[in-house]
């Protein structure tokens, strides 16, 4: 069940849902980043990437498939100025994402069909997102990541583990209220990735400065470093 990656869509893949379902999936999404690992895992490499950066600078970060960009956002006061720039498919969640953090600047649209210059942003930063594609989709997503980036990309993302997988079926079925939730949690985990997966991603797409990294709670940090 574990051994191979599933492709089974999730509901937050179905962009016709456009009602109080996203919210509730975002507001609970909120706290499993707080308390299981999300946040603690983008303020990582956040403060590596931060490393390349003078103090006190304007930092613009892009933030794909950002739906509510809490992880991001947990981690602005570090003694820069950073701007935000989610990106995210899901109108409701745009919505959600602009009506919760007002200095968000939010746009709401496709990756693949948003212009976005060359070195236009200093980080590009995507948490819980590459669990939902396939890796050709990953590879095309990654490249318009690099490109747009002066220093580099944070990922942070699902372990595969059947430990993650019965516990974060476990957390969902006692506290979630939320439909998604219960049923993309679980299903996410399936989706998500052992260190081989990553590395060949990589590999594929030439990729040689990163680093992986296994935080907690059953969460990768992978680090691309951009070679300026």
């Amino acid at each position: 069940m574990i051994l191979k990656r599933h492709y089974t869509p999730e509901l937050m893949d179905d962009f016709s849902i456009q009602d109080k379902r996203i919210d509730l999936a975002l507001r609970e999404l909120q706290i499993i980043n707080k308390y299981l690992g999300g946040n603690k895992t983008t303020k990582k490499g956040l403060n590596i990437l931060l490393q390349k950066i003078p103090s006190k600078s304007t930092v613009k970060v892009l933030d794909v498939g950002s739906g509510s960009s809490d992880t991001i956002l947990s981690n602005k006061n570090n003694g820069y100025d950073i701007n935000i720039y989610g990106i995210d498919l899901n109108k409701r969640a745009c919505i959600y994402a602009m009506s919760k953090s007002p200095e968000l600047k939010v746009i709401c649209g496709n990756i693949y069909s948003i212009p976005v210059k060359l070195n236009e942003f200093d980080i590009a930063h995507a948490s819980l997102v590459f669990h939902h594609f396939k890796e050709k989709d990953i590879q095309y997503l990654l490249a318009k990541m690099i490109e747009s980036v002066k220093y580099g990309i944070i990922i942070n993302d699902l372990r595969r583990s059947i430990y993650a997988f019965i516990g974060i079926k476990l957390l969902t079925l006692i506290f979630s209220k939320s439909v998604m939730v219960k049923n993309d949690g679980p299903l996410s985990v399936k989706r998500g990735f052992v260190k081989k997966d990553l590395i060949k991603i990589l590999s594929n797409l030439n990729i040689n400065n990163y680093e992986i990294k296994k935080t907690w709670a059953f969460r990768w940090l992978v680090i691309i470093y951009k070679n300026n």
